[in-house]
């Protein structure tokens, strides 16, 4: 009897390993078609009196973004991201160009958060099905929709004794967004990513007209991209 539980506890203690292994085959079987994405890194505005973008005579501020991403097919995703850009004005105006803003009561400086949300459908260069499929390296990039909430301080002169004013506008924009991920593990990439957000407005920064264009956001971020678990494998 001793040699029967010996030799059953034996083929037990070889067969669980590969039990496990076909376990998990199987549960990656079910591809993780939900991506959550964190991205940082620096960014300008481009505004009437965001300064001098030739002569690389702006400021550079922060920007913050998170999205939700579900792959719809092997090449196409539809991501919604909700972030925060932080713009201000900038540069060194001619005393020219002052006096033209101080006769049309435009603002001299303006800063403050935009926040923004948009959804965007994003193609993925090298397709894949599953997600322990997916090439090393990948590039993805889209063009969608988003609406944008601008809060910024103003003045209408560059003296310290003036106080600003608060302003707030709302806008739509189109919002470009491309990407290079580089896989990191079974469920994680890391990505530098290009994003112009093209707005409706020329007013976020209470001074309009002056440049050839309206009002626009450009971002510069390395992200961080997780595959969600499907609910039916926790």
């Amino acid at each position: 009897m001793s040699s029967i539980i010996k030799f059953s506890a034996l083929i037990l203690f070889l067969t669980l390993p590969l039990m496990a292994n076909a376990q998990n085959f199987y549960r990656e079987r079910i591809s993780r078609d939900n991506i959550l994405s964190i991205g940082i890194g620096p960014s300008f505005a481009y505004l009437d009196n965001g300064g001098q973008y030739r002569d690389f005579n702006f400021e550079i501020k922060p920007a913050i973004s998170a999205s939700i991403t579900k792959k719809m097919t092997p090449a196409l995703d539809l991501r919604a991201t909700l972030g925060v850009q932080f713009i201000s004005s900038g540069g060194d105006p001619s005393t020219q160009i002052r006096d033209m803003w101080h006769a049309n009561f435009a603002s001299f400086t303006a800063k403050g958060p935009a926040f923004y949300f948009d959804v965007i459908p994003s193609i993925n260069l090298i397709p894949f099905s599953n997600h322990m499929h997916r090439s090393r390296f990948n590039i993805y990039g889209g063009v969608g929709l988003g609406i944008m909430h601008v809060m910024t301080e103003q003045t209408k002169s560059y003296s310290p004794e003036e106080t600003p004013t608060k302003h707030q506008v709302t806008t739509g924009y189109v919002p470009v967004r491309a990407g290079l991920s580089y896989s990191i593990g079974p469920y994680s990439d890391i990505a530098g990513e290009g994003t112009m957000l093209w707005t409706f407005s020329d007013n976020l920064d209470g001074n309009v007209g002056f440049n050839r264009f309206g009002d626009h956001l450009f971002q510069a971020q390395i992200v961080f991209r997780r595959y969600f678990k499907p609910k039916n494998l926790e």
